[in-house]
């Protein structure tokens, strides 16, 4: 059975449609990389998916329930969102890493926390470190960390290396891989870099707010 599965999925503001008719159906651990030129409607896709906005039309199912029969804290959990521009909390990386355990009132994991930043090129002395002293690359590696400390089963991607250099982006791309294939986290990924579109394990494509190519 499909982990997520839209059916005639549309999404409307006011009369002018953004989204129509998309049907789509991924299964667990997959790795999905949708494209499609600017405007084409695929951060409203994935903002779908992760409950951040709702769709106007169809239906949308995960893990074989309706999405409306979830809570919405629960299931974003499950289903996280990383957003293009990484959003650091607080003042250190710690505050960072914590966050998840906070929110699910649990005991910070600090060894977890450690061996992350070392698999992502930091060090355990950075976990103090202020957020303010990052480069853009090493934002972006704690917030991909801080969306796994605890494992949801999907991770949603919006373009998040844009921007970056070569070696950050290879930083980036290996946690991602291993997030999918030791870990086995469901990765659906927007991007608009040609390199990561060829190579691309299923590769969607999205015009005009409808899918018109890749396998669905």
């Amino acid at each position: 059975m499909s982990l997520i599965t839209l059916k005639n999925v549309g999404y409307r503001v006011d009369q002018t449609p953004i989204l129509t008719d998309i049907n789509l159906t991924i299964d667990a651990r997959e790795w999905v990389t949708i494209a499609g030129p600017s405007g084409s409607g695929k951060s409203t896709l994935v903002r779908i998916i992760a409950s951040l906005l709702s769709k106007t039309s169809g239906e949308l199912v995960f893990d074989g329930q309706p999405i409306e029969s979830y809570d919405p804290i629960v299931y974003r959990r499950r289903v996280s969102y990383s957003f293009q521009q990484p959003t650091l909390f607080g003042n250190t990386v710690r505050d960072n890493l914590a966050f998840p355990y906070q929110i699910r009132q649990l005991s910070f994991d600090e060894e977890r926390a450690i061996t992350g930043l070392e698999y992502v090129g930091l060090t355990a002395s950075d976990l103090d470190k202020a957020v303010n002293d990052l480069s853009g690359g090493q934002r972006q590696r704690v917030a991909l960390l801080r969306n796994v400390m605890i494992y949801p089963e999907v991770l949603i991607l919006d373009e998040v290396t844009a921007g970056l250099d070569a070696e950050n982006k290879a930083f980036v791309w290996s946690m991602i891989q291993h997030f999918n294939q030791d870990d086995g986290l469901t990765i659906i990924a927007i991007t608009h870099d040609q390199e990561e579109i060829d190579a691309a394990k299923r590769l969607i494509t999205i015009e005009d707010g409808r899918l018109v190519g890749g396998s669905l």
